[in-house]
């Protein structure tokens, strides 16, 4: 796919990047130069400096061609036009935009534009793993026969097992995150406080589960 990065931010910087990684063709825009310094030396996809909303720097990005364009700079309301225009004007399938402060996102919403809220959701997450209870659910299957639940890995599960962990439960691990990075869990991997399992499991599985990982005398 041929994608259009607007803003060269961390955000773009990082996105332009692993874009590119992954074999597509990738074209940033930011009007300041320097900012083209927060791509990873590796990265040889195009870099056009200009005026994020200039018609003429759009058309030399190359949007007639554009499978998919994402705004991310620091201006909300630069990244709404920029989303309608690409959609609306230059017939972009593909747009998603940046919400950076949490009050203006009505706005993006009232354009109809796919839209991701780093600020919000990165508060959010950081409120679920400070006090969620253990097995939140993530995702519900059927009727809700089998859920996939998210474990924060508690004090009372430290040097277990995964596989010793899930033993004789209704429960099969799905995968395994430790220092944001996440891997398919073998069942010899050794947990660690803090560490986030997310499990398929039924209504027993979960209750087993949860009991499991109630500190001893504690509340079950």
């Amino acid at each position: 796919m041929f994608i259009i990065v607007e803003g060269c931010g961390r955000v773009g910087a990082e996105l332009a990047f692993r874009l590119y990684q992954r074999g597509h063709q990738v074209a940033v825009i930011d009007q300041v130069g320097s900012s083209f310094a927060n791509l990873d030396p590796e990265y040889r996809g195009r870099t056009i400096e200009g005026e994020v909303l200039s018609n003429d720097v759009l058309t030399r990005a190359g949007i007639a061609e554009a499978d998919g364009l994402t705004a991310v700079t620091n201006s909300d309301s630069v990244n709404a036009v920029v989303g309608h225009m690409a959609r609306e004007v230059y017939k972009v399938s593909n747009v998603v935009v940046r919400n950076y402060d949490p009050r203006w996102l009505p706005m993006h919403e009232a354009f109809g534009l796919q839209v991701v809220s780093s600020t919000a959701w990165g508060a959010q997450r950081i409120e679920e793993l400070l006090y969620q209870p253990p097995g939140r659910t993530v995702f519900s299957a059927g009727n809700g026969e089998v859920e996939i639940y998210e474990m924060v890995v508690p004090e009372a599960w430290r040097g277990r097992l995964v596989g010793e962990l899930l033993a004789s439960t209704e429960a099969l691990a799905v995968a395994f995150t430790r220092a944001g990075r996440s891997l398919l869990p073998a069942p010899d991997v050794v947990l660690a406080p803090g560490d986030i399992l997310l499990v398929s499991a039924t209504l027993a599985g979960i209750e087993a589960l949860r009991e499991r990982a109630a500190p001893a005398g504690g509340p079950r």
